[in-house]
């Protein structure tokens, strides 16, 4: 269990057989001070507190066994509009959003951008096997990451199955929602991509544990339509049709009301 430590110092407390690795950092004499504990313990409490601890592999362990994941995480604070993840960068990083959104995108030869999704406080970036990054990741709002080491990361997960699991279930999730942007974009008709869209992050809302009604989009129309493969203006013209028959209220600060949801269900289905 020690290996990957190194040289580092430990710490471990608990009762009788109950013993769990609290603090394992790397460095001689300075692990072991006040200020070194005091630091490892506001990590550790950050990690406890942590909104979207539920949402996301965290929430797999045990909270005697966080100070572990507390080790090798650094919070990384990301302004809107920057870019924090490169298409073609060497990916030595995973990251665990824990606030705000990010727009996913890859660019194609001619310079023009595809996005691929949309992510939220619980969702991951890294996942991917390769040796580089296959896409780019933009800040939409003010966004506050987890960064991990990926390969200490992946010494972790085998030291607890549970998280490994859980990373292979929000992994499937993705695939899935892959899937659906390929239905999006090659069978269904301008409304029923902005239906289906809307409804995505409905339900991304319920599953949050907040009412799936009322969204805050985030993200413009421009993105919107670029994700769906639409122009701006048809994405533009579909939203003030929604408006127009009642299926939906926009409101100020970006937000829209789903006043019909039955009927935005049957139109993403192909019923309406």
């Amino acid at each position: 269990m020690m290996a990957w430590i190194g040289r580092a110092n430990a710490i471990l407390f608990g009762k009788g057989d109950d013993m769990s690795l609290a603090i394992a950092l790397a460095g001689s004499q300075r692990a072991t001070t006040p200020a070194t504990l005091q630091g490892h313990a506001e990590r550790v409490q950050r990690c406890e507190t942590c909104a979207a601890r539920a949402l996301t592999i965290c929430g797999a362990m045990r909270a005697e066994d966080l100070g572990r994941m507390a080790t090798i995480r650094n919070v990384h604070r990301v302004e809107a509009g920057e870019t924090f993840v490169s298409e073609g960068e060497a990916a030595t990083r995973f990251f665990n959003i824990t606030e705000g959104s990010v727009k996913v995108y890859k660019l194609m030869p001619d310079g023009r951008r595809q996005i691929t999704g949309f992510l939220f406080a619980g969702d991951l970036l890294g996942l991917a096997v390769n040796d580089t990054y296959t896409y780019s990741a933009e800040a939409l709002t003010p966004v506050t990451v987890c960064q991990f080491p990926r390969r200490q990361l992946e010494r972790l997960l085998d030291e607890f199955p549970k998280m490994e699991k859980r990373m292979l279930a929000i992994a499937s999730n993705e695939l899935a929602a892959a899937q659906e942007q390929m239905m999006l974009l090659g069978r269904k008709t301008a409304q029923e991509r902005i239906a289906s869209f809307l409804l995505m992050l409905a339900r991304r809302e319920e599953r949050a544990g907040r009412g799936g009604d009322t969204l805050h989009l985030t993200m413009t129309r421009t993105d919107i339509a670029d994700y769906l493969g639409l122009t701006t203006e048809t994405a533009s013209r579909v939203f003030t049709s929604f408006k127009k028959r009642g299926w939906i209220e926009l409101e100020a600060g970006n937000r829209v009301v789903l006043s019909d949801r039955a009927t935005l269900e049957e139109l993403a289905t192909g019923l309406e």
